[in-house]
């Protein structure tokens, strides 16, 4: 999953990046590195402790949460000279440069706060962090309705002479900026220009007020419950707080009573999803849109809501027959553990399908977990970057003040003819009041400064691993390390997407194709070729077997059918939210209908899911985004790598069309160049649903 000023920031400096191969020379190695497994298997090196603190990621300003609104004043100042330098500036290719420089200035304190108000242990820090979000996300939509700003930038457009010299990727951006300003309503009038930048601002709001009401818990008097299941949930006093599915619990009363309880719906969080709702699609249709999903989807692979639908429903309908198997294993399961109350329910789809893998494959995790230190892990993907790029990771020390937490790793990523690429901050290990959501955050885009030097980009990659004990270090569960994969093949795109802009560095593209990376690393954590690797008992030494890798990866494909259905119906609901309105029934009578039609288990009354559905804020129009980057990571991997996952040729092929980009390149440009075709809808289910059939072994070598 990803995060950072590409959503934080909706519109024309919603300011991004992209990579770019010359500039800075080759950056000197460190003599401060340090092998990357020993430093995920040891205890944290500590940062210096003597000297002056250099802030949180060396930011001078943030040694304490007063330091964001200086540095806020400062990129706000920053933002208002090159305002009017832009303004001032005939039409030419430093036209593009000024509007990037804006989108840097912003960006650097945006992302850096929009990772802390959500990661930061320190309450102080989180509060200041929000401000500042929504002071630079206001600013944001009064420059993208900015008249005089927008008019600077259509000369240089205008400018057919000037726009013909100006090489692809300076086109590209220019072409992108321009969009933002439109999809914000630069073209209405003063009055509803200042009405789209209120929207925008209250859209903001609603989407920060939902994801905090999509995370509290539900609290029930304890008297309602059965006394045998109490000990379940945490007690306060009188009552039981609900803080989630229990999904994975084995006792179906429990799991029942999580769902119902749970996901009862809240007056308040209805209140604030219709309101979101129904903001977007004032907004889509105020600046010219028939709906948000028509305005949100422009640009994307997808570029409509009928493809979309049309994606969906084909899939939908190939895999109905497969489904519906699924779902008679898992009851059949049920009946045998639970003859009593055998009917198969929403709340039994993950239990039964994790007790159905267990059964036919032993893949009890703890049978896993010691071929997989956090270290080992790491290891083995230093070795795949090494192969495939021609890259390694070392660990570096940090300064005084530059960790929000003193188990955070700062990793530097190294190319072995062109240096040090970036940074990747590894915030891996669980804590209190950290989210449990894995995922990646731009701190900082890559750009190419005036003075010719490269401004290296810098990520943090947050998991919920758990810590290391006196008798072991991190042992990761396969889903974990799975994680873990996807996690970094975020942070690969973001070193490796080394544009010239800031406005599309790295992951700063389209969300239907930003997934793509992630999710073709969880195909080589698939490979016992990769596994083997790394994959070695930390007692022992011993490899795992290939064997149980040939089991773990057999049993992804049971009740394979059934996940892929949940994930279609969640995409369907997103679309159907934001498609026309006013909505023809609430948003709970169309989830009712939804679920029936696309997944095939029961609603269940005075339920509420969609008020849990944290992504409607971040893949607002675009939860299909999954699904598809899939397709074309599946067809990448067959293509690409199902030979040898460590073909140096075609990993240097993999970063020349795709992620050397960023967002600069159309992404289905980038697609074509890798697969050589433009796939259709048809091919993105084909290849969704072949990877059902996969045979595994296929991919297997022997390596005894």
């Amino acid at each position: 999953m990803l995060s950072g000023c590409r959503r934080a920031l909706p519109a024309a400096l919603r300011l991004a990046v992209r990579g770019w191969a010359g500039g800075g020379g080759r950056r000197r190695v460190s003599t401060s590195w340090s092998p990357v497994g020993a430093a995920f298997d040891a205890k944290q090196q500590r940062s210096r402790l003597t000297g002056q603190s250099t802030g949180l990621f060396g930011v001078p300003e943030l040694s304490s949460p007063e330091g964001f609104q200086e540095a806020q004043e400062k990129a706000l100042q920053e933002t208002e000279q090159l305002v009017q330098k832009a303004c001032t500036t005939p039409p030419g290719p430093q036209i593009v440069m000024i509007f990037d420089q804006l989108s840097d200035a912003l960006c650097r304190v945006a992302d850096l706060a929009d990772f802390v108000k959500i990661a930061h242990p320190d309450f102080a820090f989180r509060e200041a962090a929000e401000e500042t979000c929504r002071n630079i996300g206001t600013m944001v939509e009064k420059l993208n309705t900015n008249i005089e700003l927008c008019q600077s930038l259509k000369q240089l457009l205008a400018d057919k002479e000037v726009m013909d010299s100006l090489d692809p990727e300076t086109r590209q951006v220019a072409e992108l900026f321009m969009f933002d300003f439109e999809i914000s309503g630069i073209h209405l009038d003063e009055e509803k220009r200042k009405r789209a930048v209120d929207l925008n601002v209250k859209i903001l709001d609603l989407c920060n007020q939902f994801l905090i009401g999509a995370h509290l818990p539900n609290k029930i008097d304890k008297q309602i419950l059965p006394e045998h299941i109490r000990y379940n949930f945490a007690v306060e006093g009188n009552y039981i707080q609900i803080t989630g599915l229990h999904a994975d619990c084995s006792d179906d009363l429990v799991r029942e009573a999580a769902y119902k309880i749970f996901l009862y719906p809240n007056a308040e969080q209805l209140r604030c999803l219709e309101e979101l709702l129904t903001s977007r699609n004032h907004l889509a249709q105020l600046v010219g849109y028939n709906t948000f999903a028509h305005r949100a989807l422009q640009g994307t692979m997808a570029r409509t809501p009928e493809k979309v639908m049309q994606f969906l429903e084909t899939l939908s309908d190939r895999l109905f027959q497969r489904t519906l198997k699924d779902f008679e294993m898992m009851e059949g399961m049920k009946m045998k553990l639970n003859p009593q109350n055998s009917k198969l329910m929403p709340w039994d789809h993950p239990y039964y399908s994790g007790v159905l893998r267990a059964e036919r494959y032993n893949i009890e995790p703890s049978l896993y977990c010691p071929f997989f230190s956090l270290g080992a892990c790491m290891e083995g993907l230093n070795f795949l970057f090494n192969q495939l790029l021609g890259i390694s990771l070392y660990a570096e020390q940090t300064e005084k003040g530059e960790l929000w937490c003193e188990d955070v790793r700062k990793l530097a990523v190294v190319h072995e003819n062109e240096g040090l690429l970036g940074y990747i901050y590894c915030d891996f290990y669980q804590r209190a009041d950290k989210p449990h959501q894995d995922c990646h955050f731009t701190i900082r885009g890559g750009r190419l400064r005036k003075d010719g030097e490269y401004q290296l980009p810098v990520v943090v990659l947050m998991l919920s691993l758990p810590h290391s004990t006196k008798n072991s270090p991190t042992l990761l569960t396969p889903g974990m390390m799975e994680n873990l994969f996807h996690e970094m093949g975020h942070a690969m795109h973001s070193m490796l997407g080394r544009t010239r802009y800031q406005h599309v560095t790295g992951t700063r593209c389209p969300t239907d194709f930003a997934e793509v990376p992630s999710i073709l690393m969880e195909y080589f954590a698939s490979d016992y070729r990769v596994v083997n690797q790394f994959a070695r008992h930390f007692q022992t030494g011993q490899s795992l077997p290939k064997s149980m890798v040939s089991r773990l990866c057999e049993s992804k494909k049971i009740c394979a059918a059934a996940d892929m259905q949940l994930q279609v119906f969640y995409a369907v609901l997103d679309q159907l939210y934001h498609g026309e309105h006013p909505l023809k029934r609430s948003t709970t009578e169309i989830l009712k209908e939804t679920q029936e039609k696309f997944y095939g288990l029961p609603y269940v009354p005075k339920t509420a899911w969609q008020l849990r559905f944290s992504h409607l804020v971040g893949y607002g129009a675009k939860y299909y985004s999954y699904l598809m980057s899939r397709a074309i990571a599946s067809m990448v991997w067959k293509q690409c790598f199902v030979q040898n996952p460590f073909d140096r040729a075609m990993g240097e092929r993999y970063r020349r069309e795709m992620l050397a980009h960023g967002g600069g390149k159309e992404p289905m440009l980038m697609v074509q160049g890798m697969l050589q075709k433009s796939p259709s809808v048809e091919d993105f289910v084909d290849a969704l649903v072949s990877d059902l059939d996969q045979d595994f072994e296929t991919f297997f070598m022997d390596s005894e």
